[in-house]
């Protein structure tokens, strides 16, 4: 194993100079500094990480669990938390928790005995005993996909989707569609209670009903999408013209059904989705959605948490605006 005072006697140097150079504790003359570096370079040196951790009270690691990985949302927002952290010098430990309490109680405990700096958290269910404990936890926290929590050293970034939800069923109104079906997502799903918010805003603006059977609270994965689509669409009198899924794999789910059943889309039934995972734009027909800017979460979410462990406060709460991303899902208005 390489040690300092190994790299201390091939550059000429004290070991207390080395330390200067390699914790950036002192400024040292340039030259020295060089022939240091190259010392650390020609005998691989690297410093102890939980020898740096336990002195500095920083470990420049940070946690982050998410329901999964394996969901493409998710997929692109941990890219950017993870490409932000290699950026900025840390490095991630991820964890995978399903959403079951049992396993982020674990992971918790798992991550503040790594001497983890800071949090990250994307859950789609919190279970009270996990928020108990990340309550009590003193590491600085920022969360996604939630609400925010008085009281504690956190923040929240979130896409804007009362604004999303409002964008949606403008654009079908505006393509002469009424007859509007909406897939929530869970109703203790904060975002999902917001796009349901800024939809009913629209309907009611536009003078609009909705059926109540025609508002179905389910999952967000693509079979969830599959089934309450055949529900939605099993009596071909009273069908809806369109569905609003409140997230991309539901739409997908959408489009499976109509294959399913005959019904063409966008010509019998037009489908929006939410979030604009990258296979929407492949689909056929691609599919029409409100873009979250998924990549700029996660990376937002690791500047903030940055920012606080220099010293910075808090925002309350950072929301990132939606855009609508017109396809071919939807059917378009002819022109007069």
């Amino acid at each position: 194993m390489i040690r300092l005072k190994d790299v201390a006697a091939r550059a000429g140097v004290s070991v207390t100079t080395v330390s200067h150079v390699v914790n950036a504790t002192r400024p040292v003359a340039s030259a020295t500094e060089v022939r240091v570096r190259d010392a650390i370079a020609a005998l691989g040196y690297r410093p102890d990480s939980v020898a740096r951790a336990l002195k500095s009270n920083r470990s420049r690691t940070l946690g982050m669990i998410v329901t999964s990985a394996h969901n493409p949302f998710f997929a692109e927002v941990i890219r950017g938390v993870e490409d932000r952290c290699y950026q900025a010098g840390y490095s991630l430990i991820l964890c995978n928790s399903d959403d079951i309490d049992d396993k982020q109680l674990n992971y918790l405990a798992t991550l503040r005995d790594k001497r983890i700096d800071g949090l990250v958290v994307m859950t789609a269910k919190n279970g009270a005993g996990f928020l108990e404990a990340l309550s009590a936890l003193p590491l600085p926290t920022v969360m996604m996909d939630a609400d925010p929590q008085p009281g504690w050293d956190m923040t929240v970034v979130n896409d804007d989707s009362h604004l999303g939800g409002r964008l949606a069923i403008e654009h079908l109104l505006a393509q002469g569609i009424e007859r509007i079906a909406l897939l929530t997502g869970p109703t203790d799903h904060a975002r999902s209670r917001e796009r349901l918010a800024g939809a009913m805003s629209a309907l009611c603006n536009a003078g609009q009903g909705l059926p109540e059977d025609w508002q179905v609270a389910t999952e967000l994965m693509l079979a969830d999408g599959h089934r309450a689509a055949h529900l939605l669409l099993a009596n071909p009198a009273d069908r809806p013209e369109a569905i609003f899924a409140f997230n991309d794999l539901l739409a997908l789910g959408c489009l499976r059904a109509a294959q399913d059943m005959g019904i063409r889309v966008p010509e019998d039934l037009s489908i929006i989705g939410y979030d604009d995972i990258e296979i929407s734009a492949y689909l056929s027909p691609a599919l029409t959605t409100l873009r979250q800017p998924i990549y700029a979460l996660g990376t937002t979410a690791v500047d903030q948490l940055i920012a606080r462990l220099e010293g910075a406060p808090f925002p309350g709460q950072t929301q990132l605006a939606p855009s609508l991303v017109v396809r071919d899902s939807v059917k378009l208005a002819t022109p007069a």
